[in-house]
C-alpha cells in the first residue's frame, strides 16, 4: 500500500462529486491539524450520536480524550466510530440560488478507537491536545498531576479509513445565467482570533504568555506535528 495515500476502500469511498475526493495523506492531515474541533459518530443502545470534541494528530493516530464518565469515551471503546472535521474557507454566491455552495475542506475518518493506557503514550496524547489548541502553552502551563491523569480518558484512532473532499473556485453557474445582471463571486471566510481577555482572578502583573501572543497576532492556531 502506498504509504501515501489513504486506502480507498467502500466506506471512505466519496460518492458524490468524486472529483473533489481526496485520498492524500498529508492533505487529510492538514485538515486535521487545522480544524480545532472534530464530530465523532458512534452508536449507542438508545440510538445515534454524534458529539463535538477536541482532538490532536501524532502521525497516523488521531487522539481523543474526556473524562471516563463520558458517554461518548464508555461506549466508543472497541467500537466503530465516523470521525469528521470541516473547515470553511468562503461562501460562494451563484446567480442562481441552486447553485449556491460553500467553499471547504473537510475529513471523514473510520475507525475502531483504542484505550491509551502506555504512560509515555498518554503524555505525548496529553501533550499534542494541548498544542492543538495553543501551539507553545504546553511549556507554558502546569502539566497534568496524578489525580487529573487518572480522571481523564485518552482513545487513540488509527487514520487508515479516511477520505479528504474539497471544493474551491468560483460559481458554477449555467451558460444561460452569465449574463444576468446578478452579482456572483466567493466571500472567503476564516478564523480570526480576537483581542485576548485576561482571567479576572489573574494574579496582578502576570503578562500575557508567548503562546497567547503569536496566536493573537495572527498564527493559525494549529500546531506541525509527524507526517
Amino acid at each position: 500500500m502506498d504509504q501515501k495515500q489513504s486506502p480507498q476502500r467502500p466506506r471512505n469511498e466519496v460518492r458524490r462529486l468524486p472529483e473533489r475526493g481526496v485520498y492524500d495523506r498529508e492533505v487529510i492531515h492538514a485538515i486535521l491539524d487545522e480544524a480545532l474541533i472534530c464530530h465523532v459518530g458512534f452508536i449507542t443502545d438508545r440510538g445515534p450520536v454524534v458529539i463535538p470534541t477536541i482532538h490532536a494528530r501524532v502521525g497516523d493516530i488521531l487522539y481523543l480524550h474526556g473524562s471516563p464518565a463520558s458517554r461518548m469515551l464508555r461506549t466508543v471503546p472497541d467500537a466503530e466510530v465516523c470521525i469528521t472535521a470541516t473547515l470553511v474557507d468562503g461562501i460562494v454566491a451563484a446567480r442562481s440560488t441552486f447553485h449556491h455552495s460553500m467553499n471547504y475542506r473537510s475529513v471523514v475518518v473510520f475507525g475502531v478507537p483504542r484505550v491509551v493506557t502506555d504512560p509515555d503514550e498518554r503524555s505525548a496524547a496529553f501533550e499534542a491536545i494541548t498544542e492543538h489548541v495553543l501551539p507553545g502553552r504546553w511549556t507554558e502551563a502546569r502539566q497534568p498531576n496524578d489525580r487529573e491523569d487518572k480522571a481523564t480518558k485518552l482513545l487513540a484512532v488509527t487514520i487508515e479509513d479516511a477520505s479528504a473532499k474539497v471544493r474551491t473556485g468560483p460559481p458554477g453557474d449555467e451558460d444561460e445565467d452569465m449574463n444576468l445582471d446578478i452579482w456572483a463571486g466567493v466571500i472567503p471566510l476564516g478564523v480570526v482570533a480576537g483581542k485576548p481577555v485576561s482571567a479576572p482572578d489573574l494574579k496582578p502583573g502576570v503578562e500575557m504568555s508567548e503562546a497567547a501572543l503569536r496566536r493573537t497576532a495572527g498564527g493559525s492556531g494549529t500546531s506541525t506535528t509527524e507526517s
